[in-house]
């Protein structure tokens, strides 16, 4: 499944969000360099190295795996992307500058959605303030399970039920 984003993330000079920030931070901007940081530009999704390199690959075949696994850890280092570890034994990568976001992973397709919640981050500030600190950061992710029947799972009944698990 191929998974870009939209043009917004592709300024009008042509320069990518993430090549943007790589040159902003001083990196050497190499022709694979600058592909592999419009691929990660283009993603909607959280890819893993490998994924990454699939997909420059189809672009430029003369990219090597090698290359995609220096510039990940680069841009990582440089504060450009965030590892995440979804579970499945794969790093997988987020653009830093996509501001403060959760996850919720789908354990059977791998699916990960990106969400904001106003409640969340209220509760997850006061539990900092009632032992003592000033929340600074915190990162959220849920590992769930889509319920068999969507309908069903709407009604009150069946939210009680799968709450008190």
């Amino acid at each position: 499944m191929d998974m870009r984003a939209s043009t917004d993330d592709q300024a009008e000079d042509g320069v990518s969000r993430i090549e943007r920030l790589c040159i902003e931070r001083g990196l050497k901007m190499t022709g694979q360099r600058r592909l592999i940081a419009r691929v990660l530009s283009d993603s909607v999704d959280h890819p893993d190295v490998e994924e990454l390199y699939r997909r420059a690959s189809a672009l430029d075949q003369r990219i090597s795996i090698a290359t995609v696994y220096r510039t990940v850890r680069l841009l990582e280092e440089k504060g450009i992307l965030e590892r995440r570890d979804f579970g499945g034994g794969r790093a997988r990568f987020d653009p830093a500058d996509r501001g403060h976001h959760h996850h919720l992973i789908d354990v059977d397709s791998g699916r990960v959605i990106e969400f904001a919640d106003t409640e969340h981050e209220a509760l997850a500030r006061a539990i900092a303030a009632r032992l003592g600190f000033d929340l600074v950061d915190h990162r959220l992710e849920l590992f769930g399970r889509r319920f068999a029947d969507d309908a069903a799972a709407k009604t009150p009944a069946r939210r009680a039920r799968r709450g008190s698990a």
